[in-house]
């Protein structure tokens, strides 16, 4: 199992297109790929579109990405790579 924590820099936090786009990048992977808010306590599934817009993650929230499964070692780094790019 890996872990990242990542302060989300988007203004208008993980809303309708990031999170699109993040729940495209993760179904990429065969690992479980979950990603929790610091500030509600809140974790959703990265592949599940209305999960992970559920968690309400607004700009200037921590989040933890936990990634575990066979491929783990390259989604961490492909993770980390693509939320400093549209998160």
């Amino acid at each position: 199992m890996k872990t990242f924590d990542y302060v989300i820099t988007n203004p208008v936090g993980i809303h309708a297109r990031p999170a699109g786009s993040l729940v495209k990048f993760a179904k990429g992977f065969d690992s479980e790929i979950t990603i929790t808010n610091h500030k509600n306590g809140k974790s959703a599934d990265a592949k599940k579109l209305f999960a992970l817009l559920g968690i309400a993650v607004q700009c200037q929230d921590t989040v933890t990405v936990t990634i575990e499964g066979s491929d783990e070692d390259a989604a961490f780094d492909a993770l980390q790579e693509h939320f400093a790019l549209d998160l």
